[in-house]
């Protein structure tokens, strides 16, 4: 964890260049473990709406967002 550590530390810069590119990267870095949690959810048997309510949104938009891709394998499948 330490690179979301030094992210978020990083992002506190007083250099706005330093900054907003650790933004950037924790915006990315959130969105690859976003995937990762509702693959995992849906693989458990969890439906939309159960996963809306964790991440505090609809049960439209996660769907939306999230039900048009194929799954990230799980480590061990190609």
């Amino acid at each position: 964890m330490s690179q979301a550590t030094d992210l978020a530390a990083a992002a506190g810069s007083t250099d706005p260049k330093v900054g907003l590119r650790a933004v950037l990267a924790l915006r990315r870095l959130l969105e690859r473990l976003e995937i990762v949690q509702v693959d995992n959810a849906r693989r458990q048997g969890w439906s939309w709406q159960e996963i809306a309510d964790a991440l505090e949104v609809s049960r439209q938009g996660v769907h939306k967002k999230h039900a048009g891709r194929s799954p990230a394998p799980t480590r061990g499948e190609s």
